[in-house]
């Protein structure tokens, strides 16, 4: 089984109420935002705090992305767990809830082979009804998904393609390569940074979180590079880059993300992450987002 998705996918921040509980209500209002826009929603991931979430809230994240999308745009759900059981037990009850596909990140912790990587998605992979995407982020979980592995994988027919979240060209490049030949597995970027390149590489969508903050912006290097217009694309992009470097020099880049929205002035609450921003940060922040202030 394979997923045709395209364009942008936004790794869309999960919202808090005041208390720190999961806030379905707010989350509807910011999927309305990427709605709007033109993008379609990557939730539960590194931008989502999945690994500070429950089982619970990951289901209710879903849920409600799922809902009130309804129909409209593409809906992935990220599914890693440290285990492949974990990840098979997630993924089987999120695919039920009616997302379009899921994603999953090599386990972590423990250094694994490459061998070790294939089993784990191919047995997920077998385990679900709905497309997979593979997620390599080396810097967080500690272990990389190489060229030659992708293109094992990609043999698999209910695996749909990859998330790549190294952070450099030469890692995009390399699966854009081994993709090559695979008849309908997809790469994604995952770099806003890399966003324009990819696209006029062969990557088919990107997953930004950078979209959270400036949704249309992010969309405008798709839409204009959908319509021939790449010149318009690789503006977009130079935008898009500048505030990127800005915004992530103050810190963890989910977490300085996330304190951008709130300070655009919606009620997504505070990050769960461990990573605080002084009162001279959080003035840089506003001063970045002045041109997008309501």
């Amino acid at each position: 089984m394979r997923n045709n998705i395209q364009g942008v996918l936004t790794a869309i921040v999960t919202t808090f109420d005041r208390d720190g509980a999961f806030n379905p209500v707010a989350q509807r209002e910011q999927v309305k935002r990427q709605l709007h826009a033109g993008n379609g929603i990557f939730c539960g991931g590194t931008n989502g705090e999945f690994f500070v979430l429950n089982a619970r809230e990951k289901l209710a994240l879903a849920q409600t992305c799922v809902d009130e999308v309804n129909g409209a745009a593409p809906v992935v759900a990220h599914i890693g767990e440290i285990s492949t059981r974990e990840t098979i037990l997630l993924g089987q009850q999120i695919a039920r809830l009616g997302v379009d596909a899921v994603s999953a990140i090599t386990p972590w912790f423990v250094p694994l082979q490459q061998d070790a990587l294939i089993a784990h998605y191919h047995a997920v992979a077998d385990a679900l009804d709905v497309p997979l995407y593979l997620y390599n982020i080396p810097a967080r979980t500690g272990n990389t998904l190489l060229p030659e592995t992708v293109r094992t994988l990609a043999a698999h027919p209910n695996i749909a393609g990859i998330k790549d979240s190294a952070g450099s060209y030469e890692s995009l490049s390399g699966f854009l390569q081994a993709a090559e030949g695979a008849e309908a597995f997809a790469v994604l970027t995952g770099p806003d940074s890399l966003i324009h390149q990819g696209f006029t590489e062969g990557c088919v969508a990107c997953v930004s979180g950078l979209a959270n903050v400036v949704p249309q912006e992010i969309n405008a290097i798709w839409s204009r590079f959908h319509a021939g217009d790449l010149a318009g694309s690789r503006q977009a992009q130079e935008k898009v880059t500048g505030l990127r470097s800005a915004l992530y020099s103050l810190g963890f880049p989910p977490a300085a993300v996330k304190k951008a929205v709130a300070l655009l002035g919606y009620a997504v609450g505070d990050s769960r992450y461990a990573v605080q921003f002084s009162a001279a940060q959080q003035q840089t922040i506003r001063q970045l987002i002045t041109p997008w202030l309501p």
